[in-house]
């Protein structure tokens, strides 16, 4: 048995500073690299592990990261080779923050972020799916926290391709479904996504989702378990039966009674922060050659597949907007992409130079999908940078000039003046009678209704907000001028670092524990149909 950690070894334009960890073939420390200089995670291979297979199946983990690290949500690999002593090793992105794993021993994940964490790993497992690799050991403790708190997936050390679905090794049971312990064992996409929602379920309950507090849990008790019985429930009032439902369908003991792909389940997430008025975490998927369709979806308008560089949209928290899923490749521009907030393009040279008659009316979209629709434009070249878009005026034909005529004779001359007085005199005549028939019976005059009363449709803020504290235990109360059946309330702790935990409360109050210095919160007055509230902030020293 190798002593651990192993000792580190000497690599020419790096310095070693600790150790981050071990594994069961790998030991990680952490490095400095001297030019650019930063800090990385290096893995390093055991000595007593490298034989031609190990040595093999790592450099195969360093081929697979180094063709997926693009994607936001996993790990970036520098660098790969071997040290002096004989020993493979990976250069990889270091993520200081405690990995998923450890956080959800030490206390549960809120249901907002356990979403939204959900949501972009998701996001990493689809892109590896379609680059055909399966990761075959998704687990709380293989996500990582970079250091600007977004999830990474790592560890693709027993990933295979798509050519060996059939295979199975490997495995973490926790977070395994019941065709990893089959004979002979299976594995899928599928077999992803049921770890996907293993994963959530320890978020969200602080343990794997077959272990019992308080029993035996051994392997044995738990590939019973996972085989046998029923998927427990939460147990957590702030969790909606939604969110029970798709954990349940991820882990279904068939693999067929599954989601399909794990778009589909990432998509299913999305519905319940709209559900929960959650901000919609975008689904990031990297793909060179996205399919014609997608055909995972239930087309409901919630999700679409863009073939462009993903953008977060810039929307506000409280609003219900449709969630977008959207490819990037890496040689797209950023700027080609409008924020949903900014004006519409002026659009490009060509656009500028063609007239385009009117298109057909199109149907106004559905309330969830915040699609501005806008009449055609015509932009010329001079007047786009300063006056604003003007509809394209309709031109009428002009007629082609006539050869000239000779002088018309005196005849001609007097037949038509006869003919002109003639016109006026009838004229004369039907105008009046129209101007006294007008006269003797006046039009009737309606009254139009009043226009709608915009501002009473909006929810009132509400007042007398303030606050208390007693040590860490924080108070506030406030007021509503207008209460009405299904009221509720939104708050969260104003955070510098931008995070949004929300809390849903019936009752004008808040309690909380908090550190030391200024707390501050923002309140929102929630209708029974939806409509909020502007916040309104309220702070204790």
């Amino acid at each position: 048995m190798s002593r651990r950690p192993s000792p580190p070894p000497e690599l020419p334009g790096f310095t070693y500073v600790e150790p981050l960890g071990t594994g069961g073939f790998a030991d990680v420390f952490l490095y400095e690299q001297q030019m650019p200089r930063r800090r990385v995670a290096v893995k390093v291979l055991l000595a007593d592990r490298t034989s031609s297979t190990a040595a093999k199946e790592f450099a195969d983990e360093a081929n697979v990261m180094a063709m997926l690290s693009t994607h936001p949500a996993i790990v970036t690999i520098y660098q790969s080779g071997v040290a002096g002593d004989g020993r493979p090793y990976l250069v990889m992105e270091y993520c200081p923050r405690p990995n998923l794993q450890l956080r959800a021993r030490r206390e549960a994940f809120s249901v907002a972020e356990a979403l939204r964490v959900g949501v972009q790993v998701a996001g990493a497992v689809e892109t590896a799916h379609r680059a055909g690799v399966l990761h075959r050991d998704i687990k709380p403790a293989n996500i990582l926290v970079t250091e600007y708190n977004r999830p990474a997936l790592t560890d693709f050390g027993i990933a295979s391709t798509n050519d060996a679905m059939g295979e199975a090794s490997g495995m973490s049971i926790p977070w395994s479904p019941p065709e990893s312990f089959a004979e002979p064992p299976r594995s899928g996409h599928r077999t992803d996504v049921w770890a996907l929602g293993a994963t959530i379920f320890t978020l969200l309950a602080g343990r794997s989702p077959f272990e019992r507090p308080g029993e035996r849990n051994s392997s044995a008790d738990l590939i019973e378990r996972i085989e046998r019985a029923a998927l427990p429930g939460l147990g957590r009032p702030d969790s909606p039966e939604s969110l029970q439902r798709v954990l349940e369908r991820s882990m279904a003991k068939n693999p067929d009674d599954r989601f399909p792909s794990a778009v589909a389940f990432a998509r299913a997430l999305q519905k319940v922060q709209i559900e929960l008025s959650h901000s919609v975490t975008p689904i990031d998927i990297v793909d060179e050659h996205p399919p014609a369709e997608d055909l995972d979806d239930d087309n409901d308008g919630l999700t679409r597949v863009r073939q462009i560089v993903s953008i977060d949209p810039d929307v506000a928290s409280f609003t219900r907007p449709s969630a977008t899923t959207q490819r990037k490749q890496p040689t797209a521009a950023y700027t080609d992409v409008p924020r949903f907030d900014s004006p519409a393009p002026l659009g490009s040279a060509v656009d500028e130079t063609q007239m385009r008659a009117p298109s057909a009316p199109t149907p106004a979209p559905d309330a969830e999908d915040r699609t501005i629709l806008r009449g055609p434009r015509v932009v010329t070249p001079d007047a786009a940078a300063s006056a604003p878009l003007q509809m394209a005026p309709s031109v009428a034909p002009v007629a082609e000039p006539q050869a000239p005529a000779g002088p018309p004779s005196r005849k001609a001359l007097w037949i038509s003046l006869v003919a002109v007085g003639f016109v006026l005199l009838v004229g004369a005549i039907v105008g009046l009678n129209i101007l006294v028939a007008g006269i003797e019976t006046p039009p009737e005059v309606t009254e139009s209704e009043p226009p709608p009363d915009v501002v009473s449709d909006l929810v009132p803020k509400v007042t007398d907000l303030a606050g208390t504290r007693q040590g860490e235990q924080v108070a506030f109360t406030w007021t509503s001028k207008d209460p009405q059946e299904g009221d509720t309330f939104i708050w969260y702790v104003v955070d510098v670092s931008g995070e949004v935990d929300l809390q849903r409360s019936e009752k004008p109050e808040a309690q909380f524990t908090a550190g030391d210095g200024k707390v501050c919160i923002d309140v929102m007055l929630r209708r029974d149909d939806g409509r909020a509230s502007e916040p309104v902030r309220g702070c204790v020293g």
